[in-house]
């Protein structure tokens, strides 16, 4: 078995003092070791594929390289998992291991769940939530660096960074790749009023429709649920009527589900005398419908990632740990992405 590189071969390599190699490695060579040296230790130790114990180094710097992460129920539901997923990503890739918690949606336990982890010596807290949500920080999550994903603190005083999705960019990216098709008449199936989603994605689309000049009828926009059977009856009475929209934006894929299911109730033909749109692009049913969902992407994983990313470096350097007074910089909102497959398509011939 061939042996496992050291430090020392990676100093003997970059012809360089064995401190020198510790020092770049660990993140302190900057001030202390050449830049040029920097660059041959590096390009030595990727030679030789040497990197550093774990746990030798957890000891010199007084860190477990372990993040917390507690969610309300991602774990145990099959929506947003991909926010953990591009989380453990980054801490991955940055020498940190990731330890996941979720309450199933039981708020009393956010507590115990982030002194639990807290117990177990972390360096740090994430905390995600399925569906954008408001979040009473657990008090714990202050005491060490936290960051927050697909939630937001909801005290008067926010002290932790969130990464949301750009809600209102969305629901309006969505209306405008049906005005650009040249739908006018678009109704949009809103998801549930408890949500804070839902009236930023119907901010987006009065802005798209304003910015086009065409006025907004109200009985073209309304809440109807989450679910596909609230898809399904919304749509029924929008397509029933003597006068029914050319175009339709679900505030997700399972109400799109239920679109597309009243359309064929009613004989209409997707795309051809109907325009679909979703939201969400759900794993196993936007691209495998019949006809496949166009829909706005969350960008989940990137979410994660982002956060992981601020929280890496608030963790690295203290200085970056946010302060009370203001959400104005403690907010990063990552953009949706549009998915255009077959259920959009130009305005019927009438």
């Amino acid at each position: 078995m061939q042996r496992k590189a050291t430090a020392l071969d990676v100093a003997k390599r970059a012809g360089v003092s064995r401190s020198a190699v510790s020092l770049v490695l660990n993140g302190r060579g900057d001030g202390n070791v050449a830049k040029e040296s920097q660059d041959r230790i590096r390009q030595a130790a990727a030679d030789l594929n040497y990197s550093p114990n774990a746990i030798a180094l957890s000891l010199r710097n007084q860190r477990t390289r372990v993040i917390g992460i507690v969610s309300d129920e991602v774990v145990v539901s099959p929506f947003d998992g991909n926010i953990i997923g591009g989380a453990d990503d980054v801490a991955r890739a940055h020498g940190f291991v990731t330890v996941v918690m979720d309450t199933e949606r039981d708020a009393s336990r956010d507590e115990s769940a982030v002194e639990t982890l807290l117990d177990r010596q972390v360096d740090g807290l994430m905390y995600v939530t399925v569906g954008l949500k408001p979040l009473d920080v657990p008090h714990g999550m202050l005491r060490v660096p936290s960051v927050l994903a697909n939630c937001f603190d909801n005290s008067p005083t926010p002290q932790l960074h969130h990464v949301i999705p750009d809600e209102v960019s969305g629901g309006r990216e969505a209306t405008e790749h049906l005005l650009q098709l040249g739908h006018r008449d678009i109704a949009f199936l809103a998801g549930a009023a408890t949500s804070p989603a839902v009236p930023l994605r119907i901010v987006g689309h009065r802005e798209a429709m304003a910015k086009a000049a065409i006025p907004v009828r109200e009985d073209r926009v309304f809440m109807a649920g989450w679910d596909i059977n609230d898809g399904f009856h919304g749509a029924m009475g929008l397509l029933s009527a003597s006068e029914r929209p050319t175009a339709i934006v679900c505030a997700n894929d399972r109400l799109a589900v239920g679109v597309a299911l009243a359309a064929a109730r009613l004989g209409l033909a997707v795309p051809r005398d109907l325009s679909i749109i979703g939201y969400d692009d759900e794993f196993r049913i936007a691209a495998t419908m019949v006809p496949a969902l166009t829909t706005m992407a969350l960008p989940l994983r990137e979410m994660g990632a982002a956060a992981m990313s601020m929280l890496l470096e608030q963790i690295e350097d203290p200085v970056q740990r946010p302060t009370a007074g203001g959400n104005g910089h403690l907010e990063t909102m990552v953009p949706c992405r549009l998915v255009v497959r077959e259920s959009t398509g130009p305005i019927p011939a009438r």
